[in-house]
């Protein structure tokens, strides 16, 4: 029951974690003073001076101090007045303060302890993989371990429980600073990969602006602010100002923008003469052999401002750096490439954008080091973002730093707001590295591509976003009469849609609830039945099941343009892991899991893989049941093994999602090939898929397989998928997720 209205509370859009106005005394003392702190999903961080009430905070969440008043609702539930059991049993794990062990337990014994009898994704063997160093310590007492191994410890106990949210106080307290890396490791891939919520208290700035894409900043009992998390992490001043961190004795020059953080701080006007430079100090104490790399953020963050003017010839001084990407509301044009090798035509695209009216700012890809490129993000600042930091981008193999300048720019990307559009221009390797971090960002946002490469198959670049690739026709080396109207072409066309898409006004009637439907041929009876049974209610969006059909159905499905899914045809399965033409990738319904969507499903010509022409098949499956869909197409029976294979990979799937699961298995034949009569029927086949599928699905009451006795195109079955969409979704349109705020 806990399970089912807590996965009804998220498709409804109820925060993960609401603090409304609350208060806790000790005594006489006010320790929280009316409280507000929102966490939508994610990563949300809070920062603060010692004795500001942040673990107070912690301790009032899991019910560890009595409340005076307020509330505290998680996923929609109450937690005041619960006890701290009933509040972890609703999903909610604790990381205590100074980890909170017993000395005389062992490693292992802590573990069995808190797993029980939980089933969920985190197990025993899994914690002792994720951090190995438990595993070879498992044995020892819990005072036998270091400061680190404790902590991984506490982490490892949390995520037993295999909780919803994480509330973790002081994670990285006391420990070396490998370890906070790889603490600050783990708590992305919880977030990102797991689907976990976190909410982090903590003393280290660097590691939680490193995190949260928000941070909360506590002061005198109350949330005095949220922040974005690359402003904080940039303004030293505020820091100083609201958080004690020291300052070097060196940083005796004022910004001349002032330090408080306003509305209107991140100006995107021309230049003056008179600006403020970042002098980095890479070694702040004399190295030593022994000596490991400075962390890019303790670089940023003790670096101290000069004041300078331009000479000479006049021109304009670089800009100040950029200490954030946006202005709360703002929206801003990011113009990304190589400095070092396109300085030229970026800045000619970035002007042609600013002319137009639009703020913009220019994000530095180079891999080069050694000077300040001048641009608003620089390239450390992207570096930085990389797991193992700039030491990740800046390397001596060029190769491996336009791989790590790729991944770092994709993280960076993920963790910015404000993004009203991007645009890039190079060769190969230029496209490569900025792809991946335009195919992060949500469909609608407009993206533009000038390549060289753009004339060709550009598959591995759009994927299954949206982005719009112009051929550079000649190469991208300087500007001449050919690359100045391309570019120019590019940039204005790239403005047009930015202003375009701000300019337009929302309809003042609220629009149709859409639905996403995968389709292939021999099912395409199903879903047109489906889509006549809720176009009156809802905005039918069909995907055709070639591989990056499927894709594409999940990145809506991640980027919350769509409410619901009725994924008829899961066929790129098939060629996924048989071998065929449209496969799908080992992510398929991995967008389904991380949004925790309601989600109804079938078999959809999982009897199917797909060849080119009759000559391409491979030869060890030319005695295969084979059938000509048309000169270009060449279909192949699956087998019962195949089946079977594919009924546990697709189980594992649905044991992974939260939210509800309806899943229905077309007895009759799961495509228009495998009716009675048809080439491809083959009943023990399908058992094979079915019985496969009910072996690994844990079902409970909202995670079901349900079998009817009708082919998948009959209007019997459609109309079963129709009635449980409504059953999951009703006809309104579902709220969205709110993020911190």
């Amino acid at each position: 029951m806990v399970e089912r209205q807590g996965a009804e509370r998220r498709r409804i859009g109820a925060p993960a974690l609401e603090v409304r106005n609350l208060n806790v005394y000790y005594g006489a003392s006010h320790a929280l003073q009316g409280v507000d702190l929102t966490l939508g999903s994610g990563v949300l961080a809070v920062v603060g001076r010692n004795g500001m009430g942040k673990t107070t905070l912690c301790k009032a969440i899991m019910g560890l101090v009595p409340v005076s008043s307020g509330s505290i609702v998680f996923n929609g539930e109450q937690l005041v007045g619960k006890t701290p059991s009933q509040i972890a049993q609703l999903g909610i794990g604790y990381v205590p303060q100074g980890r909170r062990l017993w000395r005389s337990l062992s490693v292992d014994e802590h573990l069995r302890m808190v797993a029980g009898s939980n089933k969920g994704a985190w197990t025993i063997d899994r914690v002792y993989a994720t951090f190995p160093r438990l595993a070879e310590r498992k044995n020892n007492g819990g005072g036998q371990l270091s400061g680190g191994e404790q902590q991984m410890l506490a982490i490892s106990r949390a995520l037993l429980v295999n909780p919803k949210l994480l509330v973790m106080d002081e994670p990285t307290e006391g420990l070396a600073p490998v370890i906070v890396n790889h603490v600050e490791d783990v708590l992305h891939s919880i977030s990102e990969n797991e689907g976990i919520d976190i909410l982090v208290i903590e003393q280290n700035i660097g590691v939680a602006t490193g995190v949260a894409e928000t941070v909360g900043i506590m002061v005198n009992g109350r949330v005095n602010r949220l922040i974005n998390a690359g402003e904080l992490a940039a303004d030293r001043d505020l820091q100083q100002r609201l958080l004690g961190v020291g300052r070097h004795s060196e940083d005796d020059g004022r910004r001349q923008t002032g330090s408080a953080v306003t509305e209107g701080e991140q100006a995107a006007a021309t230049p003056t003469i008179a600006t403020s430079q970042k002098i980095y100090v890479s070694n702040a104490t004399p190295p030593t052999r022994w000596s490991k790399p400075a962390p890019v953020r303790q670089i940023i963050q003790s670096a101290r401002s000069v004041t300078s003017t331009a000479a000479g010839s006049g021109a304009p001084a670089p800009q100040a750096e950029l200490r954030s990407l946006a202005s709360p509301g703002e929206q801003v044009v990011i113009v990304a490439g190589t400095l070092d090798t396109k300085g030229e035509e970026l800045l000619f695209m970035r002007d042609l954008i600013r002319n137009a009216g639009l703020a913009v700012r220019i994000a530095d890809l180079s891999t080069t080091t050694g000077r300040h490129s001048g641009a608003e993000i620089p390239a450390h600042q992207i570096a930085a973002y990389h797991p193992r930091g700039a030491s990740g981008v800046f390397t001596t193999d060029r190769g491996e730093s336009v791989a790590g300048m790729t991944l770092a720019f994709e993280r960076w990307i993920s963790r910015q707001s404000g993004i009203a559009g991007i645009i890039s221009a190079g060769g190969s390797g230029g496209t490569a590295m900025v792809a991946p971090a335009m195919r992060s960002l949500p469909v609608g946002v407009p993206k533009i591509i000038v390549s060289t490469i753009a004339s060709g198959d550009v598959g591995s670049y759009v994927g299954p976003s949206d982005i719009m690739m112009m051929h550079a026709v000649a190469d991208v080396q300087g500007l001449n009469s050919i690359t100045r109207q391309v570019l120019a072409n590019g940039a204005n066309a790239l403005a047009g849609m930015v202003r375009a898409r701000r300019d337009t006004k929302p309809s003042s009637a609220p629009g149709l609830p859409s639905v996403a439907l995968t389709m292939f041929g021999v099912t395409t009876q199903c879903v047109k039945q489906i889509t006549a049974d809720l176009e009156k209610d809802h905005d039918c969006l069909v995907f055709h099941a070639t591989g990056i059909g499927g894709q594409s159905m999940e990145k809506l499905v991640d980027s919350r343009l769509v409410e619901g899914v009725i994924d008829v045809t899961t066929t790129e399965i098939c060629d996924m892991l048989v071998g065929g033409i449209f496969p799908a990738t080992e992510d398929r319904l991995g967008a389904i899991i991380r949004t925790r969507m309601p989600y109804v499903g079938s078999c959809g010509a999982l009897d199917m893989v797909n060849f080119g022409a009759f000559e391409t098949v491979p030869e060890k499956f030319r005695s295969r049941n084979l059938y000509r869909h048309n000169p270009q197409i060449t279909l192949m029976r699956t087998t019962a093994d195949e089946n079977a294979a594919m009924g546990r990979w697709i189980g594992e799937r649905l044991n992974r999602m939260e939210a509800p699961v309806r899943f229905l298995l077309p007895e009759g034949g799961v495509s228009a090939l495998d009716a009675p009569g048809k080439p491809f029927h083959d009943p023990a086949a399908n058992d094979a898929l079915f019985r496969a599928l009910e072996a690994t699905v844990r079902q409970t009451s909202t995670r079901q397989l349900i079998r009817l006795p009708h082919n998948i195109n009959d209007p019997e079955f459609s109309a079963a998928l129709a009635k449980a969409y409504r059953a999951l979704h009703g006809d309104g349109r579902p709220q969205r997720r709110a993020r911190a705020r």
